[in-house]
């Protein structure tokens, strides 16, 4: 496991999210997770929505 900085391009790519989500923190999430191609962990049924494994800690 490694910290993963936020950066520009994953800013920039928040742009382009569908606004299902409408928590800021979770949409940077979301981008990030898209933009790496890395799983989500999140009990969050919005985030589900978008195109982006999620690993929900509740199931």
């Amino acid at each position: 496991m490694a910290e993963l900085a936020f950066t520009a391009p994953h800013a920039q790519s928040v742009e382009h999210l569908p606004p299902v989500h409408r928590d800021p923190f979770d949409r940077w999430l979301i981008a990030q997770a898209i933009s790496e191609s890395s799983v989500l962990v999140s009990a969050d049924s919005q985030i589900a929505q978008y195109p982006v494994t999620v690993l929900d800690p509740l199931r």
